[in-house]
C-alpha cells in the first residue's frame, strides 16, 4: 500500500490490540462488536489487506502493523536479516530446507530405502542394478535419484563411470 488509509477508531483499536500478540491474530475482537458490525469491519480491513484469513483466523499483514505504526515481530531464534551477520534470503531458505530434509526418515522395506541402501555401498549401485532391486523401469530410478534422494532428502549423490563403462551412483 502506497497511500496511507483512514482507518475508524474501531478498526485502529483492533489492529493495535493484534499487533501486540504474538501470532497477530484480530482475535478476540471488542465485546460490543457483534453481528454486521462486527463482519463490516472485518470485511474493511480485508479489503484493505491489513490482514488475512489463514484459516478461519484473521492475521494481521505486514501493512497492518504499518498501519499502527509497528513492526512485526521476529520469532526467538530468527536472526534479522538487517544484521551485519545474517544470512542471505537464498541462504536463510538453503539452510532451512537442509534443516527440513534431514529430520525425515524413510521407512524401511520401500523401494526407495533399497536405492538409498544400494547407494550407500563403497562402489555405490548402477541404474540395472537398482532396477533390479526395486522393479522399477529406468527413468523412475533416475527420478527417485533427482527428486527424493538429492533434492527432497538432500543426499549429497555422486555419480562416477566406472572401468566397465557403467555408471554407478553413490552417496557421499
Amino acid at each position: 500500500m502506497t497511500a496511507q488509509t483512514k482507518l475508524t477508531e474501531t478498526q485502529t483499536a483492533i489492529l493495535k490490540a493484534a499487533a501486540g500478540r504474538a501470532d497477530g491474530n484480530i482475535e478476540p475482537l471488542p465485546s460490543n462488536l457483534r453481528g454486521g458490525a462486527r463482519a463490516k469491519v472485518i470485511d474493511g480491513l480485508l479489503a484493505r489487506c491489513l490482514i488475512i484469513d489463514a484459516d478461519g483466523r484473521h492475521l494481521l499483514t505486514d501493512a497492518g502493523y504499518a498501519a499502527v505504526g509497528k513492526q512485526r515481530p521476529v520469532p526467538k531464534g530468527v536472526q534479522k536479516m538487517d544484521a551485519p551477520d545474517a544470512l542471505t534470503k537464498r541462504e536463510a531458505t538453503h539452510a532451512l530446507q537442509k534443516l527440513e530434509s534431514a529430520s525425515r526418515t524413510i521407512r524401511l522395506g520401500t523401494k526407495l530405502a533399497v536405492i538409498i541402501e544400494a547407494m550407500r555401498h563403497p562402489g555405490g549401485a548402477t541404474i540395472a542394478q537398482m532396477m533390479a532391486g526395486t522393479g522399477w523401469q529406468a527413468h523412475t530410478v533416475r527420478g527417485a535419484i533427482s527428486g527424493m534422494v538429492r533434492k527432497r532428502l538432500g543426499y549429497e549423490v555422486v555419480s562416477e563411470k566406472g572401468a566397465d563403462g557403467q555408471r554407478a551412483y553413490r552417496i557421499a
